[in-house]
């Protein structure tokens, strides 16, 4: 069975903090963090508009949930390098 593709995703938030999650779908995450659709994370509410600085695939909803954790541990230094080598 095949499901659906996920993505780990790293945004800059309108404060220039950064926030990262996994998604399904990320056009429609994009638009809940930004408040143009119910949903979104309580962090990015107050940070908006935000923009996303980061996207890679992920082969399963595990694989993607254990990059989010491994960024998340990363430095803020780091993470923007991430995102500057994204093409």
């Amino acid at each position: 069975m095949t499901g659906a593709a996920w993505f780990v995703y790293i945004l800059r938030c309108a404060d220039d903090t950064l926030y990262t999650g996994i998604t399904t779908d990320i056009a429609r995450r994009l638009a809940e963090h930004n408040g143009e659709v119910g949903g979104g994370a309580r962090y990015t509410r107050s940070r908006r508009p935000v923009m996303l600085a980061h996207l890679e695939p992920a082969a399963d909803r595990a694989v993607a949930a254990r990059r989010e954790a491994a960024i998340r541990r990363l430095g803020r230094t780091r993470k923007l390098a991430l995102c500057a080598a994204a093409p």
